[in-house]
Parts: structure tokens; C-alpha cells; sequence
């Protein structure tokens, strides 16, 4: 696990020592990035961070600052090591958010109202998807011209969400992406 380009490419990340964090595959992480451009000056949000791999490619590439939320301690300590090893630690807050329902409170502790860009990467399989998409386009966490990127399996599918709408899939094998807007 890498970042694949801008000013921190190249630089070998920490990973997981349990299974219990699946990092976005380089596969995955470069095609999502060569179909969303240009993410310089954006504020990112991504939830369900697990090692910060999505977020920290968006810092390397020119994002403004990246919230990473995630609930496992072994998750936020990758995180931190990570950020640490790119020197992005001063465009980034880390939060310990049990997901969906602590992104009430995001808004709140970390500064910033809407976001730019909002990754979602659930645990494959367990319901979260639709739960945290809700979740966002209730809270009004996303900007009006933001766009939502989900990693998920091509087992869930995205429901019908007041607010959001679904602009493209693409499917990489066992990992199906998903791109909303408002």
C-alpha cells in the first residue's frame, strides 16, 4: 500500500496488523482518483478510514484537509502513523466515531460544515452503505458541489436517497464504486 502520485508519491504506508481493516487496493485508490480529476483546495471527508489510505492520496494530491472517522483504535493509530510518515498531520483531523451515528458530531469537532468530497468505505456486507449515505444527505454534510465516493460490494446496492443522487458505477472485481452528487 502506497501513495500513487502528487507530493508524498511513492511513500510506503503502514497497514493493518489484524484483518479486520480491508485498505483500498492501489487498483481501486488510482482508478477513483483518475475519474475525480482534481481534488486540489477540497476539504475531504472520509469515513470508515480504516488505514487513512483514501484520505491521505486526496492530501498528496492537493486536498485543503481530510477528517478521517473510524471507530476502531487499531484504525486511528494507522491513521496517525500514516499521516505522520507523509507529514500531512497539520491538514488533518482524526476523529473516533462509532459510523453511522456519530456523524452528527463531525461537523462540530472538527470545524468544518460541508465537505467537498466524502469518501464511505464500510465493511463489505453488513448494511452500512445506505445507512451512512442517509445519515450524510440528512445532516447536510455534503457541499452543493460535492460529490460522495463509496467502496462497497456489488452485493449492496445503493438505495434511492432523498438528496443524493447516484452518477456512476464502475466495478473492479470484488469492490464496486460508487459516485453521488447532491
Amino acid at each position: 500500500m502506497r501513495v500513487i502520485a502528487g507530493t508524498a508519491k511513492g511513500r510506503i504506508l503502514v497497514g493493518p496488523k489484524s484483518h479486520s481493516i480491508r485498505p483500498a487496493l492501489d487498483k481501486v485508490k488510482g482508478a477513483i482518483f483518475n475519474i475525480l480529476f482534481d481534488v486540489s483546495g477540497l476539504n475531504v471527508l472520509d469515513v470508515f478510514a480504516g488505514t487513512g489510505s483514501i484520505g491521505i492520496e486526496a492530501l498528496s494530491r492537493g486536498a485543503k484537509h481530510a477528517v478521517f472517522l473510524d471507530a476502531s483504535p487499531e484504525a486511528i493509530g494507522v491513521i496517525k502513523k500514516n499521516l505522520d510518515l507523509c507529514r500531512f498531520e497539520d491538514q488533518a483531523t482524526i476523529l473516533r466515531a462509532k459510523l453511522p451515528e456519530d456523524l452528527r458530531t463531525v461537523t462540530k469537532r472538527c470545524g468544518i460544515e460541508t465537505f467537498d468530497l466524502i469518501f464511505v468505505d464500510p465493511p463489505y456486507n453488513k448494511g452500512l452503505v445506505n445507512l451512512a449515505l442517509r445519515k450524510i444527505a440528512e445532516l447536510g454534510l455534503l457541499a452543493p458541489e460535492g460529490k460522495i465516493v463509496v467502496e462497497h460490494s456489488p452485493r449492496e446496492t445503493i438505495a434511492e436517497i432523498s438528496g443524493l443522487a447516484l452518477k456512476d458505477q464502475r466495478n473492479y472485481g470484488q469492490t464496486l464504486i460508487s459516485f453521488l452528487t447532491r
